[in-house]
């Protein structure tokens, strides 16, 4: 077997973009699940993909039994994102041997029933928790309720009511905030549409308490806004509006539906013109899932996506993965983004969580002549787009999308983050730059990294805020290393700038001595900032651009650059470029090597800035940066070397408020940075 997906036959006619039509998706399809069932060597043996020692992912060697049964279980039904569509367009389907529907009919009723080696617990053989076996449940009937044909009618009544009692103690069961809901709503849904009793009164809860987490924009609350609400809310909601909700909850089904509608005014903007997806958020693992999207607003009521340009987003993002040999590790999809990366993954991961990523294979269920199908591919608002950079701003959610049409590539801006956590707290992602893990040395790709040189700090004696004197004892080893920002607030666009802040430390630790205030302005293939620094005590930073991986080995081309007055890097490696400008608030600029921090390689080139303040009492002081990326080896232009044509700094601006600047940039625009009342617009 080749070590990657190749298409055979593309029809470049119908699909001039990718060459991918319907019987691809039927063959890619075989492909992941053929490699799959490498690991299952006779039809009673269930699928059981091996672990990964050293890993974060579950389950451990000294996990309960009830992980690896979850492991166990979570193989069977998430695989079954490939071959429910399978089954569904040939009853007759096989892969090695093996008849698909007869194996899923024999080990979902296995692992349903008490007595046999992969028998999963009930609720009430556990600690009252939640489990991830909820999830899955929630998966199962998700796509059961989509093609009702492939497993229910086949099971005897007796197996029917055994395998609807195993689905009831557990769609009863305890569930966990936000998108959770949404599997114990579909189980529950599945159950009562086959004539089983469940409480109707939770079922309706459950609905009640989904309606209220929308946000607006079509996005659901999240601690940190992210893919759940397309792979989730989205998915699963509109799957669910066809199969129960339009007729048992019409008002409910309706209100979902208005909200989806809503999302999909700008779903399209998320992906790079080829349909490269971007690796933005937790659960990154599950890569393609939110492609699941595309064919999925082919059963929403208003048709809201383009046909063409939904397969042919759809279908890129399928080639952006499978036809990658780093996809595979033990011939199942990594851990990671492309190949296995424990910084991309959580601890509630385990070896078959990825088979989730499959939701775009819904596209199956869709008849042969939907327009999904036989529209012809084309490249949908890009084409109008040309080279210009456009941005578009969903002010619930805070998250800002962007649109280089002059690289084809994506950007994802966070407004409203919680914590720390990277998959959130870059300042850019981009589809075609993923993003790399913290650095704790410095100069951590499109983050701030901060480092006190408070004494306080070093000496780990602090003395508390309110000034009693009173010393506090800290670690001084935390602040031995960069950190990254704790926090991300949105403050809104006004006048073409998008303002947003960064607190370095959060309150009670003096969180007010710790603002970055970030104003940035889209220039095409890339972001002049315009960030005003509020660290109120000595400290160190850096600023990094994208990473750069090294393919193959090979180093990134750095040289220095002179234009203008900024200080300047340029990185390049085939195919792609970064320069990196720095102005004022800054020291200098340097190229860092990273080791063991990229998505796509083990190491990489990171162009960026450093400063160092050690005064007591430093300035507020605005630190001025150009960062652009290309995706092809042509020279960078005059435009694009000197991208600002003037800097005017202001200390106190005309609105009253206090270090800003008016910006002429090298088209003539002219952009004016005001922080006037930024903490008041302040959300998250």
């Amino acid at each position: 077997m080749k070590k990657h997906y190749v298409p055979a036959n593309p029809d470049f006619k119908k699909s001039p973009h990718t060459g991918l039509t319907r019987q691809h998706y039927i063959d890619s399809a075989r492909y992941v699940l053929e490699r799959a069932f490498k690991h299952v060597k006779s039809f009673d043996q269930p699928i059981i993909f091996p672990t990964i020692p050293g890993s974060k992912s579950y389950p451990q060697p000294d996990d309960p039994p009830w992980r690896t049964r979850s492991h166990e279980f979570e193989a069977l039904e998430r695989t079954f994102n490939l071959a429910a569509p399978l089954i569904h367009i040939d009853p007759d389907a096989s892969i090695k041997g093996i008849h698909l529907r007869k194996y899923y009919l024999h080990h979902f009723h296995r692992a349903l029933t008490s007595g046999n080696p992969n028998s999963i617990p009930m609720p009430d053989e556990l600690p009252d928790a939640t489990y991830q076996f909820t999830c899955e449940f929630g998966g199962w009937t998700k796509t059961m309720l989509l093609m009702p044909d492939v497993l229910w009618p086949h099971w005897t009544k007796q197996q029917q009511d055994e395998v609807a009692a195993a689905i009831s103690k557990w769609a009863h069961h305890r569930t966990t905030q936000n998108n959770w809901r949404l599997f114990n709503i579909c189980a529950l849904s599945w159950l009562k549409l086959k004539g089983y009793d469940i409480d109707d009164d939770l079922l309706r809860s459950h609905l009640l308490w989904i309606a209220s987490y929308h946000a607006g924009n079509g996005w659901y609350l999240e601690q940190s806004y992210n893919y759940y609400t397309i792979s989730l809310f989205v998915v699963y909601g509109t799957i669910w509006n066809r199969a129960f909700g339009d007729k048992y909850y019409p008002e409910i089904a309706a209100v979902l539906e208005k909200s989806f509608d809503e999302l999909f005014l700008t779903y399209p903007n998320f992906f790079g013109r080829d349909g490269y997806i971007n690796m933005w958020a937790r659960s990154i693992c599950y890569r393609l899932w939110i492609s699941g999207g595309f064919p999925v607003s082919f059963l929403l009521k208003s048709k809201p996506l383009d046909p063409g340009w939904a397969r042919r987003l759809c279908s890129g993002s399928l080639l952006q993965f499978l036809t990658r040999d780093d996809f595979f590790v033990n011939d199942i999809p990594a851990l990671g983004f492309y190949g296995h990366r424990e910084f991309a993954i959580q601890n509630y991961s385990c070896p078959a969580s990825p088979f989730i990523m499959f939701l775009p294979f819904i596209a199956l269920a869709l008849p042969e002549d939907s327009p999904f199908w036989t529209a012809k591919e084309h490249d949908g608002a890009w084409t109008k787009l040309g080279k210009k950079s456009q941005r578009i701003i969903l002010e619930k959610p805070g998250l800002a999308l962007v649109n280089h049409g002059s690289t084809g590539t994506s950007e994802i801006i966070s407004g409203k983050v919680y914590d720390d956590d990277h998959n959130y707290s870059k300042l850019v992602f981009n589809t075609h730059f993923p993003w790399e893990d913290h650095n704790p040395q410095g100069g951590t790709s499109q983050e701030y990294g901060f480092r006190s040189l408070d004494p306080r700090d070093l000496s780990g004696m602090d003395i508390n805020f309110y000034l009693t004197g009173r010393a506090v004892n800290n670690e001084a080893s935390i602040t031995a290393g960069f950190t990254t920002a704790q926090s991300i607030l949105f403050n809104g666009e006004r006048d073409g700038v998008l303002y947003r802040q960064l607190l370095m430390r959060k309150p009670p630790n003096n969180g007010v001595g710790y603002i970055i205030d970030l104003a940035e302005i889209t220039i095409p293939g890339g972001v002049v900032r315009v960030d005003r620094c509020r660290l109120a005590f000595e400290h160190e930073l850096t600023l990094g651009h994208f990473g750069l991986p090294h393919v193959k080995g090979k180093k990134a081309l750095v040289e220095k650059i002179t234009h203008g007055e900024a200080q300047g890097l340029s990185a390049s490696i085939p195919g792609r470029q970064l320069l990196f400008l720095a102005y004022s608030g800054w020291d200098k600029v340097k190229a860092t090597v990273h080791k063991g921090f990229n998505a796509e390689t083990e190491s990489s080139t990171v162009l960026g800035a450093y400063r160092k303040r050690t005064s007591k009492n430093p300035p507020m002081e605005l630190m001025i940066s150009v960062m652009l990326h290309k995706t092809d080896d042509t020279p960078w232009t005059k435009a694009q070397l000197q991208p600002i044509r003037r800097i005017q700094l202001l200390e106190v601006m005309p609105s009253g408020s206090v270090i800003g600047a008016n910006l002429t940039l090298a088209d003539g625009t002219t952009r004016v940075v005001d922080f006037k009342d930024v903490d008041g617009y302040k959300s998250c």
